[in-house]
């Protein structure tokens, strides 16, 4: 990933969603070819100059002081996921990194904890949304990752690629858009991982929607929220889901898909529940 053009496009796109109106600026009477703030009015509202602002937007300025950092992050109305993005982004690198090593593994205590969520769909995500470990429900709701080669077991891989995916995610459009997103973040925090831009670069060939969502520069860490499948054997499905980062390794994350006590969805899963062990121990006999 370049990251002068990265920083660069990143910077125009926040200050190209602000008018001076929204920024407390009043107008000026210039005729703008483009929306949003100009370069000068940024640097007005970060207390820097013109110059050292256009620099830094070329990334020719070198490291900004925390303090200049926060003064844009203000000035650019950003919020905490795109001010993180933007540390990254203006981070100085040494030589190109490797792909960051060892290669994710699950603690046992966590994978213990995860099979231990039977009741709703649970996960674990690591780098560039790879699926590290799932349950039950998880692989029935979603996909069987544990199915799936190693190297395609990831949720935006799934997302974007799995054609039953659009059938069976809810609002895919809104999902492939955010998921988009996070592998925008991922790409700053990570700019050498070639398995990351390798994903980033089949995206680009086969999915026709990637190029429009990747150039929006937004960015996402994944939280809280809420999400719905359809699943062919129970229909609709609604959860909220909550993300949590699991001690030992801060690039991985927990992600439970909660349900109400007693809705619709609650009744569905203790269905499939006991769908899915029949099954199971039809299959092994």
């Amino acid at each position: 990933m370049d990251r002068r053009s990265e920083l660069a496009g990143f910077l125009r796109s926040r200050r190209a969603r602000i008018s001076p109106d929204q920024a407390g600026l009043p107008e000026d009477g210039r005729i703008r070819r483009v929306p949003g703030l100009r370069r000068d009015e940024v640097a007005r509202l970060a207390g820097v100059s013109t110059e050292y602002y256009t620099r830094l937007e070329q990334g020719r300025a070198g490291n900004p002081s925390p303090e200049v950092v926060e003064a844009l992050a203000r000035a650019l109305q950003l919020d905490a996921a795109e001010r993180e993005h933007l540390i990254d982004l203006l981070a100085r690198r040494g030589p190109v990194r490797r792909s960051p090593e060892p290669p994710q593994r699950v603690r046992p205590g966590l994978y213990l904890t995860l099979q231990t969520l039977e009741h709703v769909p649970a996960f674990v995500v690591g780098r560039r949304t790879d699926i590290l470990a799932s349950n039950r429900l998880a692989r029935e709701v979603l996909t069987d990752f544990e199915a799936l080669p190693a190297t395609q077991r990831n949720l935006a891989r799934y997302y974007l690629l799995d054609p039953v995916a659009r059938e069976r995610v809810g609002d895919w459009e809104r999902i492939a858009a955010e998921t988009v997103a996070v592998l925008r973040f991922e790409a700053g925090r990570y700019p050498d991982d070639r398995r990351l831009a390798d994903l980033i670069g089949e995206f680009t060939v086969r999915v026709p929607e990637f190029t429009t969502w990747w150039n929006d520069h937004r960015v996402l860490r994944r939280t809280h929220g809420t999400k719905r499948y359809f699943h062919p054997v129970v229909g609709e499905l609604e959860f909220s889901y909550e993300s949590f980062h699991p001690p030992g390794d801060p690039d991985q994350i927990l992600a439970i898909y909660n349900v109400e006590p007693g809705s619709p969805t609650a009744e569905a899963l203790r269905l499939l529940s006991s769908w899915t062990a029949t099954e199971e121990r039809h299959a092994g006999r």
